[in-house]
């Protein structure tokens, strides 16, 4: 396997990777040279198929059908909610402890407002910024990142919902040049079995290690 590139589940229905940041996951969503489809389709021999959406700056658990049949089981779960997301995320503000959002977002670009809902929990704090896990109860265009700036919390590293100078100011003092979003995990049952399954993925170095240097152990996500 590509050494960029971790799997954390696979089975003969299933394949889990954990995404790196900076890395499309289909061709059809931007412009690069290698996307992630390509590299499971080199490790698996076949067409692999994406069962949500992950961010281009985001890192984390993406989750794979290994084939068309167990993609239509499962796309009906992931896009109905019915799936559980967990991610990591360091905030510009002060995170309240617990707060449920619930505000309507565009599900694509452009696109009508829909019904979108997002469990936020604050899991530490640093001078101006929060470590917070976020659960989204819907899966919408950019949920996470637009529900924390709903709440005046944006993502540090993000161009589009962000503030360049803190995203600089990080960067330089932390070596964190990449957005601060990471799926920590997947729960969901397993298309064949019916059994809960759970897959999690480790924060990589790149969010890790400037987590670590602010006093934010990414632990505190487990």
């Amino acid at each position: 396997m590509p050494p960029s590139l971790a799997c954390v589940y696979q089975d003969t229905e299933l394949l889990c990777v954990n995404k790196p940041s900076g890395m499309l996951v289909h061709r059809g969503w931007g412009q690069a040279e290698v996307v992630l489809v390509d590299l499971v389709r080199e490790l698996t021999g076949r067409t692999a198929h994406p069962l949500h959406r992950l961010d281009r700056g985001a890192s984390g658990v993406l989750a794979f059908a290994r084939n068309a049949e167990v993609a239509r089981r499962l796309q009906p779960a992931f896009h109905d909610g019915r799936v559980d997301k967990r991610y990591l995320a360091l905030v510009r503000g002060l995170a309240p402890e617990r707060v449920m959002v619930d505000h309507p977002i565009p599900n694509k670009p452009k696109g009508r407002r829909v019904p979108a809902v997002t469990e936020i929990r604050r899991l530490g704090v640093f001078e101006r910024y929060s470590l917070v896990e976020a659960r989204p109860h819907t899966g919408r265009l950019h949920q996470v990142r637009r529900h924390l700036k709903h709440l005046s919390l944006p993502v540090i590293g993000d161009a589009n919902y962000g503030k360049s100078e803190h995203n600089r100011l990080l960067r330089e003092r932390f070596g964190l040049a990449r957005l601060a979003l990471h799926c920590l995990e997947l729960r969901f049952e397993h298309p064949d079995s019916g059994e809960p399954l759970c897959v999690q993925a480790p924060v990589p170095p790149d969010l890790a290690e400037p987590l670590e240097r602010m006093g934010l152990s990414c632990r505190e996500g487990r």
